[in-house]
């Protein structure tokens, strides 16, 4: 029997981050990130790269060269588009061909939850859109109906943690209480993007590269181990 908080629940939209929120990743982007910088010629420890893998992939990109080169001349938008370049045909042909690329546990059952209950399901990235439909295609989540919206990084203004592509979901969906709103994410730029936005809950999950003591330092509203505990935080 449906629970009667379904019919007055005020959530109406629930945004999921993909890699180590809703798709499983044993750093493989992280992987990815490194040997697309060490093929320009730096080599960048996995534990400086995982911090950043929710920003936007240019400024990542910006972010690590400006710690690794120490000619500022020599950081342009050529170079950092070479890499970026690199980055994506990696996770692209990762993406599409790799053995093993499944949602986490619960996720596509939470989805479901939650379009029973009438709440949009979106998912943004720090990926440019042509990785994140790669992701979205091989799992089938437009063909099952367990999404809504899909939005990539490069489609906005600015990437995480700015709150623009929360927004360009929200006025997709005709949106405008940000208070009607979820973020759900594993880093801290989920998070910070979540705030930007004026969340009513922005969820913190385990399940990614930040643990749970460090994703405490950035103050989300929750902080969860399993995916489905999203049902119980909006239905609270």
């Amino acid at each position: 029997m449906l629970n009667i908080l379904y019919l007055i629940m005020s959530i109406k939209l629930v945004v999921f981050d993909i890699a180590g929120t809703t798709v499983k990743d044993d750093h493989e982007v992280s992987k990815a990130f490194q040997a697309a910088m060490k093929k320009s010629g730096y080599d960048v420890e996995i534990a400086k790269i995982d911090p950043l893998m929710g920003y936007e992939k240019t400024l990542a990109i910006r972010k690590m060269l400006a710690e690794h080169e120490p000619d500022a001349t020599i950081i342009t938008d050529e170079l950092v588009g070479c890499i970026h370049k690199e980055f994506v045909q990696q996770m692209i042909n990762f993406y599409q061909f790799e053995p093993g690329i499944e949602p986490l546990p619960n996720v596509e059952e939470t989805f479901a939850a939650l379009h029973v209950q009438g709440v949009l399901v979106g998912i943004n990235t720090g990926f440019s859109r042509d990785i994140a439909d790669t992701i979205v295609n091989r799992l089938q989540w437009r063909e099952k109906g367990l999404i809504d919206y899909v939005v990539g990084s490069d489609e906005v203004e600015l990437g995480r943690p700015h709150p623009y592509m929360i927004q360009k979901m929200m006025a997709e969906g005709g949106i405008t209480n940000t208070q009607e709103v979820v973020k759900v994410g594993d880093t801290e730029v989920d998070v910070r993007e979540g705030q930007n936005a004026g969340c009513k809950y922005v969820v913190g999950v385990t399940t990614g590269i930040f643990t749970r003591a460090e994703l405490e330092t950035y103050s989300p509203t929750h902080i969860i181990d399993n995916i489905a505990q999203v049902i119980d935080i909006i239905n609270q």
